[in-house]
């Protein structure tokens, strides 16, 4: 398990909880002067939002929109009113689109940890964007009040661990989890933003009518003896405009009086129910409205009889039941009552409720013949009879058949600079590490149909591999890559050093390129 760690004012301090995305910085060739394109900025699609025919992608890189149902994309990033960040979180209220961002940061000892880096909203499919400082306290927003109660605050000064990763809206107020920063509330779009306490460690509920005595901070030190697990929030859903979930370290906090400028809160952990949840730390939550269910993905934090796992309840939360033991899931999507999980194993998906799971087979574009070669999924939506699932190395599109699971036509996306002309060929990510990633080798066929061979050699020219032989491909400039997973024709991993890839394209003149194999 990574350590994720925190610095709040000037205290740094380690505690155990594994980071929920880990970004691929960098492993896409840059773009920065593309906008429109036929596939989304970056292949780690961390989250996907569909209205109809419209399609949101936060990305490792920005954002992508489609208004085609994925024919086409535009892309920001790069823009002046756009920036360079990574993308964290994305939301979706009555017209308006919401992304957090953040980077990575050096912090004391050289070490680099995520830092916010604000909002962006859009009202016009990005044509403008407008920008909303990272939330950070003053040093001396020391207290807060809660009903009739004044409590001490732990100001959050930095940026550094408090970065959004989730958003929600109920009306016109936004919510933000903003793990460090804890839960917060904007009412004039980020304008301004309120600091919402959740109960303590040793509280299963607060109500503004009672009496209470902790302090709002999600580590102790000497300004709070105490932190709390339950002030480091991971997760955000809003059920309707008065219901919220919140999940955080300590739990699954709900209140049906999100309206209230105090809400009332009551928690559900896997310590303090009869039918409980598997693991504390919340790193997802979804709600199928057809179902009237609540999914959580319940990862073990503290307690050694907690384990990692997807826990769903069907009454909102006062029983849970659970599910794909030891997965570990990062977000859920629903067509009509089947939960589609996203993990490190695969895209599951149920259609009994969660008592047994299906795997799509190999994802494969019916028409390039690439291929979704990863098993690791961050993040699905559905619309219409289209399922759109988001890996850490590309997005894959279903137009699924009616009354099928996981059948039908699939598109298959996979980022890349686009060629210089129809001739050229390049390969990525060069230095190769053949025990960590796949090369993925870029070429075109011209827009048409031809068969395709290609060949490694080492730097010799000595016959290495055939990564394809006499397969029908169709690519342009833009087109999908083929893979090379770094082995022989034996089966062996090639040593270091460099290598050729030849391509043989139709009757065409063959092309090369040039491969630095660096385990």
């Amino acid at each position: 398990m990574k350590n994720f760690l925190i610095l709040i004012v000037t205290v740094l301090i380690q505690i155990n909880f594994a980071q929920v995305v880990s970004y691929k910085i960098g492993d896409e060739i840059s773009r920065l002067d593309k906008v429109s394109s036929l596939s989304p900025i970056s292949n780690t699609i961390i989250d996907i939002i569909t209205i109809g025919d419209t399609i949101w992608l936060g990305t490792s890189r920005g954002v992508s929109l489609s208004t085609d149902r994925g024919e086409t994309w535009t892309n920001f990033y790069g823009r002046v009113d756009f920036g360079t960040d990574n993308v964290s979180a994305i939301g979706y209220n009555n017209g308006t689109f919401w992304c957090a961002t953040a980077i990575s940061q050096e912090v004391t000892g050289g070490q680099k940890l995520p830092a916010g880096t604000g909002l962006k909203y859009t009202t016009n499919l990005g044509i403008t964007w407008n920008s909303v400082p990272q939330p950070i306290d003053g040093q001396n927003d020391n207290q807060i009040q809660y009903g009739i109660n004044i409590l001490p605050a732990l100001p959050v000064t930095v940026t550094v661990q408090n970065l959004c990763y989730d958003i929600a809206f109920t009306g016109n107020t936004i919510w933000i989890a903003t793990f460090a920063g804890g839960l917060r509330r904007s009412t004039d779009n980020g304008q301004t933003w309120q600091r919402v306490v959740l109960p303590p460690d040793n509280k299963n509920s607060i109500s503004p009518t009672d009496t209470l005595d902790f302090c709002l901070a999600p580590v102790g030190g000497s300004f709070c003896s105490v932190g709390n697990l339950n002030h480091r929030v991971f997760s955000v859903i809003a059920i309707n405009d008065s219901t919220l979930l919140v999940g955080t370290a300590n739990g699954i906090n709900k209140t049906t009086k999100a309206n209230d400028p105090n809400p009332s809160w009551v928690k559900f952990n896997h310590q303090n129910q009869t039918n409980p949840i598997s693991g504390n730390f919340i790193t997802a939550l979804g709600y199928n409205s057809v179902s009237n269910s609540i999914w959580a993905s319940s990862w073990k934090a503290e307690d050694q009889d907690e384990f990692y796992g997807v826990s769903f309840s069907s009454d909102g939360g006062l029983n849970w039941q659970t599910t794909l033991a030891d997965e570990r899931p990062h977000n859920f999507a629903f067509k009509f009552a089947q939960p589609i999980v996203l993990t490190d194993n695969g895209a599951f998906r149920s259609t009994d409720n969660g008592q047994t799971w299906i795997l799509p087979n190999a994802i494969v574009d019916n028409q390039t013949g690439a291929q979704l070669r990863t098993n690791i999924f961050y993040s699905a939506a559905v619309t219409g009879n289209y399922i759109f699932l988001g890996s850490d190395d590309g997005l894959a599109r279903l137009k699924e058949n009616i009354g099928s699971v996981w059948q039908g036509e699939w598109k298959v996306y996979l980022s890349s600079s686009s060629l210089e002309s129809s001739d050229d060929t390049y390969c990525y990510p060069n230095p190769f590490s053949p025990r960590q990633e796949l090369l993925k080798i870029r070429y075109s066929t011209k827009g048409v149909f031809e068969n395709v061979t290609i060949r490694i050699y080492d730097f010799s020219f000595n016959y290495v591999a055939t990564v394809i032989q006499n397969a029908p491909r169709l690519t342009d400039i833009e087109g999908a890559p083929d893979f090379w997973d770094g082995r022989d024709d034996n089966g062996n991993y090639v040593p270091n050093g460099v290598y050729f890839y030849r391509i043989e394209i139709g009757n065409s003149d063959s092309v090369f390129g040039k491969i630095l194999v660096l385990q």
